[in-house]
Formats: C-alpha cells, structure tokens, sequence
C-alpha cells in the first residue's frame, strides 16, 4: 500500500500546523489541521466548545471528523495533541496513514504556549493561565501519559533548537525516503 495521507502528532505547540501545511506544499499535497477543521464545521472555536460543551464532547466530534479526514488521500493531517488518547482514534490513524511524532521537549513547550490562551489544557477550571510552575508541571504530567502512544509513530523526529526552514527540508525528505513518496 502506497502513503496516502501522514499525520503528524505530539504535544500542542510542537509544529504540526505550521510544518504540516509547510510539507504539504513541497509535496503538492492537501494539508488539514484537525482542531480549525472541527472549528469550521462545528462553526466554534475548540476553546468554545470545550467551555460550552466540555471536554468528552470535544472527544467525540474529534472522532467524527478525523473518520472524515482519514478518507482523503494525498494529504498531511495535523492532529490535536491529545486526539491519539480517546476513543479509537489511535487505531484510525494507525489503520489509515503513517504517523509522525514531532517531539519536543517541555520547556520548548512551555515558551511556545506561555502566552496563549486558547490552549484549554493549560487552563485552570475557570479558563485562566496557569503560573510557568504549573503549567511545566502540567506539561510534564501530560507528556509522561501521551509518550506511550507517540512513540509508536512510524517516525519520530526531534524538533528542538532547528530551524523551521531547516525542519521542513530534513523531514519531507525522511518522509519521501521512508514512506516512497516521489
């Protein structure tokens, strides 16, 4: 079976939007993030509905539209950082493309997110910003549970202290040597 459609995955603010739709270019191919999807035909913002609806029906409609994207074929699909984790998502990903795990570290995290706050993860109960020591804290809880399943990635490529010039360059051709991608 040729590669038909890559996911990237790993913690939020790792680069998979802004690499995704970068790779995809150079591979003249379809690119969709998986949240402005479910923002776009929710017709909300993900911090919305996980205000207005919590978090397991985020989960669910996750599901729905990632069955949705696991159909299009040429196309590079930026996950949520935890959409492996919930229902049977990670078996659709596994089942229908290659994954990708951008892995960073979590203090890389933390000064990609410190001044977000559209990250509801990183938010207290009332949606507001956690302090730098509980958001590392939270960061970290996070990691440990997720890694398990990110480290099945059929690639797993290390995006601290580079370039995104550089990343995109290196991972779209590990992409086309490992997966046969012309």
């Amino acid at each position: 079976m040729s590669t038909k459609r890559i996911y990237l995955t790993g913690f939020m603010a790792s680069g998979k939007s802004t690499l995704g739709i970068l790779i995809a270019n150079t591979l003249g191919w379809d690119f969709f993030d998986l949240d402005d999807f479910i923002a776009k035909n929710e017709k909300k913002q993900v911090i919305e509905i996980f205000k207005d609806s919590g978090e397991e029906y985020f989960r669910e409609i996750e599901t729905k539209w990632l069955l949705e994207l696991s159909k299009t074929v040429n196309t590079i699909i930026a996950l949520g950082g935890g959409t492996l984790f919930h229902n049977n998502n990670f078996e659709i990903v596994k089942n229908s493309g290659k994954l990708i795990y951008l892995k960073s570290s979590p203090e890389n995290i933390y000064r990609r997110v410190k001044h977000k706050t559209n990250r509801p993860l990183l938010l207290d109960e009332n949606f507001e910003p956690l302090s730098k020591e509980e958001t590392l804290k939270k960061i970290r809880a996070l990691l440990s549970e997720r890694e398990k399943y990110y480290n099945q990635s059929d690639i797993v490529f290390i995006i601290d202290n580079r370039y995104v010039g550089k990343t995109v360059d290196l991972l779209t051709n590990l992409i086309k040597r490992k997966f046969k991608i012309s």
